[in-house]
């Protein structure tokens, strides 16, 4: 039974969502909206749909702890643009990165296509689905503190496997590393992000080997 302060929204597949009845921007919001609103010409301003579904995710993770868009949030975004509901919604689940119902805390979206499934990513996925308990993609732990998500390539190839947590890239991972993570991620004290064998960018393990000096 939703409550005062809740909705149930059927679903596709005919499974139901509990939606907060309530979102609202901050101050905060209100002024990133008005720059990206500002980019685009009169009439055109629907161009700025995706800067403000993510200024409202955001605004889910800061005020709930899970980085989702109910539908009263992209209801929210059409009525600031002038556009239909529906378009907003064909935009969110169009996109991997959007996430209409809610997740954990901690979003693990790991990369599995080929350069990362060469270089171990199975290790990784093996490690978090031991770690976290979560059999599936798209389903969250029993704790409510991850959520696993498959994703095409990050674009991180040369650290290869790695994955994104909420918006920031863990390298260079293995079962090991990726234990260490999980183990941060759950105690609420992420480790710096980037190579997980702490290596400057791409370079290689130990610092470079070339061009190490600078001539005057």
């Amino acid at each position: 039974m939703a409550s005062d302060n809740t909705a149930m929204v059927e679903m596709a597949g005919g499974t139901e969502q509990i939606q907060p009845a309530h979102f609202a921007f901050d101050a905060t919001d209100e002024a990133a909206i008005a720059m990206h609103v500002a980019k685009y010409p009169a009439g055109r301003q629907a161009s700025a749909v995706l800067p403000l579904l993510y200024i409202a995710q955001e605004r889910m993770r800061q005020t709930t702890g899970s980085a989702w868009l109910p539908v009263v949030a992209m209801d929210e975004v059409a009525r600031r643009l002038d556009m239909p509901p529906i378009r907003v919604y064909e935009v969110a689940t169009f996109y991997l990165m959007f996430n209409t119902t809610a997740i954990g805390t901690w979003h693990l979206q790991i990369c599995t296509t080929t350069p990362c499934w060469l270089r171990g990513s199975d290790e990784v996925v093996s490690m978090c689905r031991a770690f976290t308990g979560i059999k599936g993609w798209g389903e969250t732990s029993a704790d409510g503190k991850f959520t696993m998500a498959e994703v095409e390539c990050l674009g991180a190839c040369v650290n290869a496997p790695m994955m994104q947590v909420n918006n920031d890239y863990y390298e260079d991972l293995d079962a090991a590393s990726t234990r260490e993570l999980l183990e941060a991620l759950a105690r609420g004290a992420p480790p710096p992000i980037g190579s997980m064998k702490h290596r400057q960018g791409s370079a290689p393990e130990g610092g470079p080997t070339t061009l190490t000096t600078i001539k005057a």
